[in-house]
């Protein structure tokens, strides 16, 4: 206990850890201490300063002293640093480090401890090092925008009658490119093209499409040999002269499963050969559009296909909107030809839907629904399609439709007689579209995205460069190698 002079009534007080403050006096709260505890000699001062010392500020001032004059710089080699920064680890080591100003790189040398003995690739039995390989050269990250190479000389074992080489444990498998370096690489390509990564890395054009090339493989062997319950199928137009791709696409999970050369009946039942009986038996739902070698495709290996084919919503309504144009067109050439501009510039009114007309048009659309024209009681046909996806059941659908089939056909409209005579000939596969819900719409999305990977490449001359970038952007593959643990 430590008695003081104060100030004020109390002339005595005594300060300590059990001490309780006067009743008159203030509360210290925290590190402050209250008026009434300052002395008027050093005895005073001394005890306010033992106060102040023991707050937490204080103490944790004093504390980050201590760590910083604790701390001291390690002194490490050039060899020891890239030892640390590549993440070299036993039996490698850095060698030596030889930094190259002329050709702008920083060339790291490892080796190998000696005595060792080595798991043989292919059985995994132990055997000795039994000789080297020549020389070997890796692409790693740059160092402060110096080039780094690594070079190193790989072990091989005789295991029986073969000879094997034991891989390197900082880059892939026949790689000439860091686990670090072909993972940036990955990322930069899946960003620009590789033109563009080609300027971001400083790689050459051959090398970053075999890395490009590596990551699709790697990443469709994890995938494995798989069917999904929910199928799209889709054609994507490859370049001019009416060259196709078929696309082949899990509606659940948005990703591109197959590519094919055309769109023939031979380029999806390449892919259904894959399979066997009782794993096609499990499809669920095919949704494509109305095109007859897909839908034999199907037919041929898929079990009760009618009940799984499905013509979404959008495919369905395009007939029916292409019917409406085609009208538009002959009417206004009629018109054209009597001297008058009715349909001028109205195109799109017709082909939008009601609720989309934009409102500083609407009056003229209306003006234009009231002059008896052809392409009006087409565009009213093809509106009252569109209630057939409210419908509750298989059952109202079917009768909706009949209703509608027989509007369209006496329209004296040949090419909507021509539109509903093709749904009615796919009838179950439009049903099926109703009943179960399905669109080919992340087909149809993903083609956009191989449309955006196009433009971007500014096209692609090689057939297996453009299968390679859809996988790359579009496969929802894992593309990067696998950094060893241990």
């Amino acid at each position: 206990m430590l008695w003081l002079r104060g100030r004020g009534k109390d002339r005595e007080r005594k300060v300590g850890a059990q001490a309780a403050p006067a009743a008159n006096s203030r509360r210290c709260h925290g590190p402050c201490v209250s008026p009434f505890f300052w002395g008027s000699g050093s005895l005073g001062n001394r005890v306010f300063g033992i106060l102040a010392s023991s707050s937490p500020l204080v103490v944790g001032r004093r504390r980050s002293e201590e760590i910083k004059n604790e701390r001291r710089v390690e002194e490490m080699t050039s060899e020891e640093l890239y030892q640390q920064v590549l993440g070299i680890r036993p039996p490698w080591r850095v060698a030596r480090v030889k930094l190259d100003k002329v050709r702008e790189c920083v060339e790291v040398y490892l080796e190998h401890e000696g005595g060792l003995r080595w798991a043989c690739p292919e059985c995994g039995q132990l055997h000795g090092t039994y000789d080297h390989t020549p020389e070997r050269r890796w692409r790693h990250l740059d160092s402060c925008e110096y080039a780094t190479y690594l070079y190193a000389r790989l072990p091989r074992v005789e295991c029986g009658s073969h000879y094997r080489e034991i891989p390197a444990p900082w880059a892939s498998e026949g790689g000439r490119f860091t686990l670090a370096m072909e993972c940036w690489c990955i990322d930069t390509l899946q960003e620009c093209d590789v033109t563009g990564a080609k300027r971001l890395t400083g790689l050459d054009w051959s090398s970053l499409w075999k890395i490009a090339e590596r990551a699709v493989k790697r990443g469709r062997e994890r995938k494995g040999k798989r069917l999904p319950a929910r199928l799209g199928v889709d054609e994507k137009s490859f370049g001019r002269f009416h060259r196709y791709e078929t696309l082949v696409c899990d509606l659940e999970e948005g990703a591109v499963e197959y590519i094919a050369e055309g769109r023939k009946h031979e380029s999806l039942s390449g892919y259904f050969e894959q399979f066997s009986s009782e794993e096609l038996a499990e499809v669920e739902v095919v949704a494509m559009d109305m095109w007859r070698p897909y839908i034999e495709a199907v037919k041929a290996v898929v079990p009760e296909p009618e009940d799984k084919i499905v013509f979404d919503r959008f495919h369905t309504m395009r007939y029916v909107t292409d019917a409406v144009d085609q009208t538009r067109r002959q009417e206004q050439k009629a018109l054209r030809q009597e001297g008058s501009d009715t349909l001028k510039g109205s195109r799109y009114l017709w082909l939008w839907n009601a609720e989309d007309v934009p409102e500083e048009r609407r009056q003229e659309f209306a003006d234009l629904k009231t002059d008896h024209l052809r392409v009006g009681r087409a565009w009213s046909i093809k509106e009252s399609l569109r209630d057939l996806w409210k419908q509750d059941s298989s059952d109202e659908a079917k009768d909706f439709f009949k209703r509608w089939y027989f509007w369209a056909t006496h329209s004296r409209l040949p090419k909507m007689v021509g539109a509903a005579k093709t749904l009615k000939t796919h009838l179950a596969g439009v049903l099926n579209s109703v009943t179960k819900r399905v669109t080919n719409a992340c087909a149809e999305g993903l083609n956009s995205k191989i449309e955006m990977v196009k433009r971007m490449s500014c096209g692609f001359r090689n057939r297996e460069h453009y299968r390679t970038m859809v996988y790359f952007h579009c496969g929802k593959l894992d593309l990067y190698p696998a950094v060893p643990t241990s």
